[in-house]
Order: C-alpha cells, then sequence, then structure tokens
C-alpha cells in the first residue's frame, strides 16, 4: 500500500486508543484485508469512541490481526515514502518500508470487542465549514471533569440550522451555520465530548461533506432526541467515528446574551490580539489584563505596584461613554482569534457585566455567525 494514504487512516484510528487502557486488547489497532484483497480496514475502539478507516491495498488474500495502535501509528509515520509492505508469520507481524523492517507481536484478536454500528444518518455538512465552527467553539468548553454537562459541545439542529455551542460557566461560545438535514423538519441536539469532536474534526478531508448519524428517535417526526440519549456518528470518505453522548441537560444558553448594549467597538482582530500577546507576558493566566476604551483607542494594560507592567494603546472605533474593563488574558485571545472577519465588534452593556465579541457579517443587519461571551474581572 502506499505509505501517505497508510499513515493517514492509522494516525485517524489511533487517535481515539485509550493511553491507559482498561483491558490491554483496547490499546490495539485490529486490521482487517477485504475478501477480494482489495481494502484493508483499520479499526479502534475504547467503549466510549470507536474510529474506524479504510486504504486502498493489493493483497493476495485476506485476514486479520490486531496489532499495539500506537506503536503502529509512530512506525508508519516514520517510514520512508513509497510503498509498504505487512505480513504475518504466526503471531507475528511484519512491516516494511524502503530498507525499514520491523516486526510486531499480535495481541489476541478474539477478545476484541465488536465495535458499534452507525446511528442514522440524519444530515451532511461542509467539512470546512464545520472544522472552523468546532475549533472557534471548543476552547471555550471545561476540562473540567466534575461536570461532564459542561466538557461539552452543543450541537443544536432546527431545520437547516447548526449551532454549535460550549461553555465553562465563565464564557460561552456559539458558532451558527448551514447544513443539510434529511429532514427539514429535524429538531433535536447532541451533547458530544468538546475534546473527542475537537479530534475528530483534526482528521477530516477538507473540501468534502461530513454525514452526521445521530441514534434513537426520529428526527422530524416529533419526537426530538434529548441530550445524552445514545450515540453520535460522523462520516467523511472512508473514515467513520462513534462516540457515545454526554447524558446531561445543557444550558439554556440563548437567554445569556443581552438584547441591547450601551457601547461597541469595532476593532482590527490581528493588531488588538498582537498587542493582547504582548501585554499579557507580564500577566500570569488569572491576572486581569485590564482595557480603557475611550473615543478612537483602547489602553491595554496588565501589572501593578512592584510587579512588571506593560502598557500599550492601539487605534479602535469606538462607540459610547467611555470604559474599562478587566479579563482573563487566555479567555480574551480565544475569543480574539476564533473572529473570521479581519474585525470584531465588541459589545458592552456594564462595566461588570459580560461582554459579547461577534465577526462583522458581510452585510448591514445579519446576524453574526460567531458570537463569544465572557465574563470580566473584577478590579479596584
Amino acid at each position: 500500500m502506499d505509505r501517505d494514504a497508510f499513515a493517514e487512516a492509522v494516525a485517524w484510528t489511533a487517535r481515539a486508543l485509550p493511553t491507559r487502557p482498561a483491558v490491554p486488547v483496547l490499546a490495539g489497532i485490529r486490521m482487517e484485508v477485504s475478501g477480494d484483497g482489495s481494502a484493508l480496514h483499520l479499526s479502534g475502539f475504547d467503549y466510549e469512541v470507536s474510529t474506524r478507516a479504510s486504504v486502498d491495498v493489493l493483497s493476495e488474500e485476506s485476514g486479520a490481526a490486531l496489532v499495539p495502535g500506537r506503536l503502529l501509528a509512530e512506525i508508519v509515520r516514520n517510514l520512508p515514502p513509497g510503498s509498504v509492505y505487512i505480513d504475518t508469520d504466526g503471531a507475528k507481524l511484519r512491516v516494511v518500508g524502503g530498507a525499514a523492517r520491523f516486526t510486531l507481536i499480535t495481541m489476541p484478536l478474539e477478545d476484541y470487542p465488536s465495535l458499534p454500528g452507525m446511528p442514522g444518518l440524519i444530515g451532511s455538512v461542509s467539512a470546512d465549514a464545520f472544522t472552523t465552527a468546532v475549533r472557534q467553539v471548543a476552547p471555550a468548553a471545561s476540562r473540567d471533569d466534575t461536570l461532564p454537562m459542561l466538557t461539552g459541545a452543543y450541537l443544536d439542529f432546527t431545520g437547516d440550522s447548526l449551532s454549535v455551542v460550549a461553555t465553562d460557566r465563565y464564557r460561552i461560545a456559539v458558532r451558527d451555520l448551514r447544513w443539510n438535514p434529511s429532514d427539514q423538519g429535524v429538531d433535536t441536539a447532541a451533547l458530544v465530548p468538546a475534546r473527542t469532536l475537537y479530534d475528530t474534526v483534526r482528521g477530516l478531508v477538507n473540501r468534502s461533506d461530513v454525514d452526521i448519524a445521530l441514534s434513537s428517535g426520529t428526527p422530524g417526526g416529533g419526537a426530538g432526541l434529548s441530550p445524552g440519549e445514545g450515540m453520535i456518528g460522523f462520516g467523511n470518505g472512508e473514515r467513520r467515528t462513534t462516540t457515545r453522548l454526554i447524558d446531561s441537560e445543557f444550558v439554556k444558553y440563548a437567554s445569556w446574551f443581552p438584547q441591547e448594549f450601551s457601547a461597541r467597538a469595532e476593532v482590527a482582530v490581528g493588531p488588538l490580539a498582537e498587542a493582547v500577546k504582548r501585554v499579557a507576558l507580564v500577566a500570569d493566566r488569572n491576572t486581569p489584563l485590564r482595557l480603557a476604551f475611550t473615543e478612537g483607542e483602547v489602553l491595554l494594560e496588565a501589572g501593578s505596584g512592584d510587579d512588571a507592567q506593560a502598557v500599550e494603546a492601539i487605534e479602535v472605533s469606538y462607540e459610547g461613554e467611555p470604559l474599562r474593563m478587566a479579563f482573563r488574558p487566555d479567555y480574551l485571545m480565544d475569543g480574539l482569534t476564533a473572529v473570521e472577519t479581519d474585525t470584531a465588534y465588541l459589545n458592552f452593556t456594564e462595566q461588570t457585566k459580560p461582554a459579547v465579541f461577534t465577526d462583522v457579517p458581510a452585510e448591514e443587519g445579519e446576524n453574526p455567525s460567531f458570537r463569544y461571551l465572557v465574563q470580566p474581572l473584577r478590579v479596584s
């Protein structure tokens, strides 16, 4: 088989393998040659996430083997370009690429669990748009496993609109995009582990579509799915993955966003992000980075007293009364860098109330596709 195609397929399959498996065989990748010898099917499973990929091969016979997945991924990634040859000899599997030859000890195939099937298809979405949406939103998900609901990315399917949402209680990110539902009357939702979803979109083949499958219920038939009910699957070319949903209700996020604002700044995203990065050099993660908005300018400050200090001013377009606010530097950067447009709106109500960052819509009066609400820090 071709080394590059094989490496991509193995990397996709190995990405979800556990580092500390409950049983040893779950650290393995199952390799199976199709009956006609034209394809090699790879699969991984840890009882939560399953991954599958296929690659074209030339084989004299069919067969299957289970090998250590992460080791195989490292080996194949480092093979020289060209063809890769694989054969088995009893409990050993040989991988040959160029002058490099590796021998792996296979694992007991009979102990490997059966993979779950793909749920029912509910629609498809552009891989590029979906990847962008997840990358914009995922940083806002919590890393604290004590509250599983906050570690998820909420997928809200309503008609031909798909919203991807995440929050850690101190900020919330929402990206709205179009998708192609199998049923225009679909009204359902899924709470997906954010880390798993992020890893999934990293391996998607861009300039193609992602098929989305959701188990249980009848989308659009009056019986909507509740978050945590069953499993979600994503299909992209020869790649498939499924994951269990988080069994929890998500927050009513729409009510968090203010309906009106008392002040707005239109900023150039690049220059402001660079300024935040520089000024934050003297600030710890939880140390406030202060912003003072006046007509035509925002002044960034960090540090005080006997600590290291930094100050920088950049031009902005600002409407409203002068305003001083403070944010965690990393929260500020996550919001700014997630905006796709060259400029962003920073919307404010009060000094102590959340700010909302958005992209700038192409047409006047359109709703922004990305919104990022962030709670300011209190400073004296």
